[in-house]
């Protein structure tokens, strides 16, 4: 991630919650020298520590850390994360914006694992979405990746993806790929969403200008007849299945021939891990 926009962004998370005045509880207390851990509070995957020590820095440059876990290790419930000494206010006023993000992307970190874990062994890669909170997709996104997922695009300028609302406005998905890949970046892939057969094989008839097919909320049973048609007609556009992913729906599709799994669920589904900071 760019280190700008890190800090950027930290800052602003950071003057949300100090205002104009900054910590008018910590102010009068004094500044001593003080040490706190980070405590697990359940089962986690650890996510997010350089943002973590970066919003205490942005305080006090001398805040020290020793993290007893690596990104993205599995940790259990009881487990000290990281002991950390310095400025009491550096600590106090830090303490919340910091542990929002960690707790926020230890827990899509530890939502995307359980779903990395159902397609190991099978070569398929599991994919997030563009559903993400506004103001917080790269860390978000970031998380995916430290969880084992993948990143899709990251936003409107770095991928063609043709949906049904576009195939709409178009008049059809035909007209739409020939149109946005005869004006489209050069970098830009091209990747059309398809949800029922008409669909499938209206893109099967121009899959030379086609990355890759994304089967948009498919029955099972119909997903694995789509899936092989399109396989063997098209061998070399990339797959992908979206559309209700749950682990059970994963369970029952992971023998197919598919590239990608994508789910927003990852992200919009996952919840806060129960992270504290305690003073010693």
């Amino acid at each position: 991630m760019n280190p700008i926009y890190v800090e950027d962004s930290l800052k602003k998370f950071l003057e949300e919650d100090l205002g104009i005045l900054g910590d008018i509880t910590s102010f009068p207390a004094p500044d001593k020298k003080i040490r706190a851990e980070l405590l697990a509070k359940e089962d986690l995957v650890l996510c997010g520590k350089a943002f973590t020590e970066s919003v205490f820095k942005l305080l006090d440059r001398t805040v020290f850390f020793e993290w007893k876990f690596e990104e993205g290790d599995e940790v259990s419930e009881g487990a000290v994360l990281c002991e950390i000494s310095g400025s009491a206010k550096a600590i106090l006023g830090g303490e919340r914006t910091a542990l929002n993000l960690l707790q926020r992307l230890s827990g899509i970190a530890t939502e995307t694992r359980k779903f990395v874990k159902v397609l190991e062994g099978t070569g398929i890669r599991i994919l997030d979405t563009r559903k993400t909170t506004p103001g917080l997709r790269y860390f978000e996104k970031y998380a995916v990746r430290v969880g084992g997922g993948i990143n899709h695009r990251m936003g409107l300028y770095d991928m063609i993806l043709i949906k049904d609302n576009h195939i709409k406005v178009f008049g059809s998905l035909k007209e739409a790929v020939l149109k946005t890949t005869a004006e489209k970046p050069a970098y830009a892939p091209v990747e059309v969403e398809v949800e029922n057969w008409k669909e499938l094989e209206e893109v099967v008839s121009i899959c030379e200008l086609v990355d890759a097919v994304m089967f948009d909320n498919w029955k099972v049973e119909e997903l694995e007849k789509g899936v092989n048609f399109l396989k063997s007609r098209c061998p070399k556009v990339i797959v992908e299945v979206s559309g209700g992913i749950t682990l059970e729906k994963l369970e029952k599709i992971k023998h197919l021939p598919v590239d990608f799994v994508s789910s927003g669920s990852i992200i919009t589904k996952a919840t806060w891990k129960d992270i504290s900071l305690e003073v010693r």
